[in-house]
């Protein structure tokens, strides 16, 4: 575990995270744990697999090759037991990019679209650059842990949504859904006839005691009204090479995703990106629990300290991810002067809830996928910016 405590210098490597804090929260110094990427190398065998495809020096037009997709159908079997034939496979660069293509494959202009907020923004962003109506029904927090309203949920249902964007786990909050919680929100769409788009990327990052389960997973009915994304970027911190899956059991779902791509000019992967793809899926897995280990360790260290120093500041139950979801409400400070306080005052960069849809107001995301020290220095601008 002694590699995730290893301090990493990201700055001129163009890092969104350390080097777009002027752009994005008008400060250039500032303590960055905002955006959902990792401060670790990845496994040394994907540094190993891209290291000998740069030394054969050709890079010409490149396919997926079936050895990873048979790495990723491996994977979803050991780790999800969920058996996957290759054919379902379809490939972008991005799951917000495949989300955004999902829109545009399987609803018109003026549809409905269903999310639950708060959830990651570029749900209701893909929805409305594609002319679609959100249709929210939002999360209910009881007892530091969120739960689906399903009364809502309904009601949302009948308004004619054609499309439901499911965040599992959930983002920002942590949240992993259990298999009545699931099985209920299938029931639901099925009898509404509502595909299920399932963002599943934060899917490898469960903590003990919990179990992510893929919704197709569920029965053979679900299996052929989902779309499931899941990408390689936030298990390996790999989302610089560009490559995530979609898988589509349902034939003609699959064949009107795979045409709203070819219209799109999407064909293959990034070599880099397939390259890595694979080396993570094959050989990842030992490396994939040291992690979850050492990041169960840096948000148990975040909890002591805020019940410490902080108790005014609660955390919302996390379940998976590396993302933690701060209740700030107690502190009797509208969001703006939160972000100010932090800014200013912490030289702390976290993101503000709002930024998450209705719900979200009084919260702050904090990523803690960072070397221990890293969690250290954010904490202790956290306590500075709020004492």
């Amino acid at each position: 575990m002694t590699i995730f405590n290893e301090k990493i210098d990201r700055l001129k490597t163009s890092s969104v995270k350390w080097e777009l804090t002027k752009e994005i929260f008008g400060e250039a110094d500032l303590w960055p744990m905002w955006v959902a990427d990792m401060d670790f190398k990845p496994p040394q065998a994907v540094i190993d697999a891209i290291k000998n495809r740069v030394d054969h020096g050709v890079f010409g037009y490149t396919f997926v090759p079936p050895s990873a997709a048979g790495a990723l159908v491996d994977w979803l079997l050991k780790r999800h037991q969920w058996k996957v034939n290759p054919s379902w496979l379809l490939y972008c660069s991005g799951v917000v990019q495949a989300i955004s293509a999902a829109i545009q494959s399987f609803t018109e202009e003026g549809d409905r679209v269903l999310l639950q907020s708060p959830v990651y923004t570029p749900f209701f962003e893909m929805i409305k650059k594609n002319n679609r109506i959100v249709v929210n029904s939002p999360l209910t927090l009881v007892n530091e842990k969120y739960e689906i309203d399903f009364a809502s949920f309904e009601e949302s249902l009948q308004q004619g949504c054609k499309l439901f964007l499911l965040c599992s786990p959930h983002n920002p909050s942590g949240r992993v859904w259990t298999r009545d919680e699931l099985l209920k929100i299938g029931e639901l769409c099925l009898k509404y006839n509502c595909l299920i788009l399932s963002d599943e990327i934060h899917s490898d990052i469960i903590y003990k005691d919990f179990k992510h389960i893929p919704i197709a997973s569920l029965s053979s009915d679900l299996s052929e009204r989902v779309i499931t994304l899941m990408a390689p970027s936030k298990t390996f911190n790999l989302a610089g090479l560009q490559a995530s899956a979609a898988m589509i059991k349902n034939e003609g779902l699959r064949n009107q995703f795979h045409e709203t791509l070819s219209r799109q000019g999407v064909f293959s992967l990034n070599t880099f990106g397939m390259i890595g793809m694979e080396a993570a899926y094959k050989e990842g897995e030992a490396w994939l629990k040291e992690l979850i280990d050492y990041l169960q360790e840096n948000k148990e260290f975040v909890l002591n300290f805020l019940k410490e120093h902080l108790p005014e500041i609660s955390c919302v139950k996390s379940e998976g991810t590396y993302l933690l979801w701060l209740d700030c409400r107690k502190l009797n400070v509208t969001d703006d002067e939160l972000r100010q306080l932090l800014i200013e005052k912490g030289k702390l960069a976290l993101e503000p809830g709002t930024k998450y849809g209705p719900g979200g107001e009084g919260f702050v995301r904090m990523n803690i996928a960072c070397p221990r020290e890293d969690v250290k220095e954010g904490l202790a601008r956290l306590k500075r910016a709020l004492e």
